[in-house]
């Protein structure tokens, strides 16, 4: 597995995509998806420049972020019990996947300990599938508003983890609705809420994603091979 290949391939998608529908490539970047593969595969990719990455169990995560000393941005992508945020604080930059009040709370008084502030982004189920986590459309704005009233988090943007189905072109509607979601949330101005970030698509998507306004693209599989 070349990892350093696979990174310069999909960063110059990334570019090739963004001229294609007009948009600045500086605006997309590209969150390295390293659960279950070892520190070295990880050094591998900070190596040749990729400093971003993402992961999505939570011991796994802060054993990661131990162990690999080369400096790199992590972000919690993944499903977050309350009671484990203790083993997240003060090691992310951002945890993408808020979908409910309580988190929330527990996310805002553990950072209150260090006296930071943790970005996060409010996780959308656009599917409404029982498997995954996530608030439904109709009660997002609602959590929003929660949200922004605690001081030790920022709302920066939407994630979504859509249904999965093989032509990407049949995930392009839900990739819109979380755009049109997170414009609607922009107009009412909220304080200490932001939508500069979608985070949306991953490997076999991230071009459609892309397209319809992502930020944040979650890829795994094509750079670090199957797990």
């Amino acid at each position: 597995m070349d990892i350093a290949a696979n990174i310069a391939q999909i960063q110059k998608r990334i570019i090739a995509v963004c001229q294609n529908c007009g948009r600045d490539p500086g605006e997309v970047r590209l969150v390295a998806v390293s659960k279950k593969k070892p520190a070295k595969d990880i050094e591998a990719a900070i190596d040749v420049g990729q400093t971003l990455l993402g992961e999505s169990y939570v011991q796994e995560c802060a054993a990661k972020i131990d162990e690999v000393r080369a400096d790199a941005e992590w972000h919690f992508i993944g499903a977050l019990q309350s009671n484990k945020v203790k083993y997240l604080r003060g090691k992310v930059a951002m945890i993408h996947s808020v979908d409910r009040f309580s988190l929330a709370e527990m996310i805002n008084r553990q950072w209150s300990k260090n006296d930071a502030c943790v970005d996060i982004l409010i996780q959308v189920n656009l599917g409404e599938e029982e498997s995954k986590s996530g608030t439904t459309a109709s009660e997002l704005i609602d959590l929003v508003r929660q949200v922004a009233q605690l001081k030790h988090v920022r709302i920066k943007g939407l994630m979504a983890l859509p249904p999965w189905v093989a032509d990407p072109e049949e995930v392009r509607p839900y990739f819109r609705q979380l755009r049109e979601l997170a414009e609607q949330i922009a107009a009412l101005e909220l304080s200490n809420v932001t939508m500069q970030e979608l985070s949306m698509g991953m490997s076999h998507d991230y071009e459609v994603a892309i397209e319809e306004g992502a930020t944040l693209v979650r890829i795994g599989t094509a750079i670090f091979g199957a797990r």
